[in-house]
Protein backbone atom coordinates (compact mmCIF):
# COMPACT_ATOMS: atom_id res chain seq x y z
CA UNK A 1 0.00 0.00 0.00
CA UNK A 2 1.37 3.45 -0.81
CA UNK A 3 0.69 6.11 1.44
CA UNK A 4 3.08 8.78 -0.40
CA UNK A 5 1.44 12.40 -0.73
CA UNK A 6 2.44 13.88 -4.48
CA UNK A 7 0.97 15.43 -6.84
CA UNK A 8 -1.03 13.18 -8.17
CA UNK A 9 -3.17 12.34 -5.10
CA UNK A 10 -3.38 15.51 -3.44
CA UNK A 11 -6.76 16.30 -3.99
CA UNK A 12 -7.80 13.82 -2.17
CA UNK A 13 -6.88 15.62 1.10
CA UNK A 14 -8.39 19.00 -0.15
CA UNK A 15 -11.82 18.79 -0.08
CA UNK A 16 -11.85 18.30 3.66
CA UNK A 17 -9.39 20.94 4.15
CA UNK A 18 -11.58 23.57 1.70
CA UNK A 19 -15.01 22.38 4.00
CA UNK A 20 -13.48 23.19 7.38
CA UNK A 21 -11.99 26.65 6.20
CA UNK A 22 -15.30 27.90 4.46
CA UNK A 23 -17.34 26.44 7.43
CA UNK A 24 -15.13 29.49 9.57
CA UNK A 25 -15.39 31.66 7.17
CA UNK A 26 -18.92 31.65 6.90
CA UNK A 27 -19.42 31.28 11.03
CA UNK A 28 -16.46 34.35 11.10
CA UNK A 29 -17.50 36.81 7.76
CA UNK A 30 -21.64 36.13 7.93
CA UNK A 31 -21.19 34.86 4.11
CA UNK A 32 -22.61 32.31 2.17
CA UNK A 33 -21.32 29.22 1.52
CA UNK A 34 -21.25 29.46 -1.65
CA UNK A 35 -18.94 32.89 -1.74
CA UNK A 36 -16.79 31.33 0.90
CA UNK A 37 -15.77 28.62 -1.79
CA UNK A 38 -15.50 31.21 -4.35
CA UNK A 39 -12.90 33.13 -2.46
CA UNK A 40 -10.91 30.25 -1.23
CA UNK A 41 -10.67 28.80 -4.66
CA UNK A 42 -9.36 31.39 -6.33
CA UNK A 43 -7.00 32.26 -3.36
CA UNK A 44 -3.23 32.13 -3.21
CA UNK A 45 -3.54 29.85 -0.41
CA UNK A 46 -5.46 27.48 -2.41
CA UNK A 47 -3.13 27.24 -5.20
CA UNK A 48 -0.62 26.27 -2.98
CA UNK A 49 -2.06 24.06 -1.39
CA UNK A 50 -2.95 22.09 -4.68
CA UNK A 51 0.70 21.93 -5.20
CA UNK A 52 2.30 19.39 -3.09
CA UNK A 53 5.95 20.57 -3.23
CA UNK A 54 5.06 23.39 -1.48
CA UNK A 55 3.48 20.94 1.37
CA UNK A 56 0.47 23.12 2.64
CA UNK A 57 -1.21 20.23 2.97
CA UNK A 58 0.54 19.93 6.67
CA UNK A 59 -1.27 22.87 7.57
CA UNK A 60 -4.53 22.35 9.56
CA UNK A 61 -7.78 24.23 8.46
CA UNK A 62 -7.13 27.79 11.36
CA UNK A 63 -3.73 28.24 10.23
CA UNK A 64 -4.75 28.22 6.31
CA UNK A 65 -7.67 30.08 7.18
CA UNK A 66 -5.04 32.89 8.83
CA UNK A 67 -3.43 32.79 6.35
CA UNK A 68 -6.42 34.19 3.67
CA UNK A 69 -6.95 36.17 6.26
CA UNK A 70 -3.24 38.34 6.47
CA UNK A 71 -3.38 37.95 2.36
CA UNK A 72 -6.60 39.42 1.82
CA UNK A 73 -6.24 42.59 4.37
CA UNK A 74 -9.14 41.03 6.36
CA UNK A 75 -9.32 40.49 10.17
Amino acid sequence: MNLEINQNNIHLLLPSKVAWIADMMTEDRGISIVDALKEIYTSDMYRQLETESTKKWHYGPVALYQEIKSNNGLR
